[in-house]
């Protein structure tokens, strides 16, 4: 077993690498399947996919975003989030204002319309999930809440100091 700082000492190994194959399967479900396209659907988008997850992290972010800071978060390349921020101004999703600091800079913001349908978007798959879950006790559902706020808090912030480090 491995007691190194990448697993705690007296972590039971087999219990946790059998996870792993739960947490990439769940990935696939939601990635791969037909989900997203519904989602996307329901929110009345007609955009590509990669277009379309450019116009959530926008909205996820909360403020206008530079390209640069838009491809630095979904760690893509500043060219291809160019080409997938065109598409969605071209289809009125977002829109680009200049920095009052720097007139070779722009940021991105979504339109109105551009919220309603990540929120559109969002609404359905949070439908989704509480409909596969809801023959669970509420007790369940609280915890599974609970539990997916403080893992996803606690991987960030380890994946902080790594890449710190």
């Amino acid at each position: 077993m491995n007691t190194g700082p990448e697993s705690p000492a007296g972590e039971d190994d087999d219990q946790t690498l059998a996870v792993l194959p739960r947490f990439a399967q769940l990935s696939n479900v939601i990635s791969r399947g037909r989900l997203p396209e519904h989602a996307m659907k329901n929110a009345g988008v007609e955009v590509d996919r990669p277009a379309f997850s450019v116009l959530l992290s926008i909205r996820l972010a909360g403020k206008p975003l530079r390209i640069s800071e838009i491809a630095e978060t979904m760690q893509l390349v500043q060219p291809h989030v160019t080409r997938q921020v065109q598409q969605l101004e071209r289809r009125g999703l977002v829109r680009r204002t200049g920095d009052p600091n720097d007139r070779r800079v722009s940021f991105i913001e979504p339109t109105d319309e551009g919220r309603t349908a990540v929120d559109r978007y969002a609404r359905t798959l949070v439908g989704w999930f509480t409909g596969a879950i809801t023959h669970w006790s509420e007790q369940d559902r609280a915890d599974l809440g609970r539990l997916l706020v403080r893992l996803v808090d606690d991987v960030t912030a380890h994946l902080a100091t790594i890449e710190d480090a």
